[in-house]
């Protein structure tokens, strides 16, 4: 699975945090919202990190699957 050779930047830190955070509010574990998703676990956990460069359209499956507007995660 290839990450990014860049150091994260500042958006894809605060992006994988709020996602987090959404993530525990609703008491989800990784594996729920990956289900929610339809992604791997594993996957969410490096995106939640900040060791994943996101797509747009992964982000809107996410923060769908979390019942929010893309842009609460941004």
């Amino acid at each position: 699975m290839p990450s990014s050779k860049r150091p994260a930047s500042q958006a894809r830190v605060v992006f994988g945090q709020r996602l987090r955070e959404a993530r525990h509010a609703r008491d989800l574990t990784l594996e729920d919202l990956a289900e929610r998703a339809d992604m791997n676990w594993s996957y969410i956990a490096q995106v939640e990190r900040g060791i994943r460069n996101v797509s747009i359209d992964n982000m809107a499956a996410l923060a769908d699957a979390l019942g929010l507007p893309l842009r609460d995660l941004l």
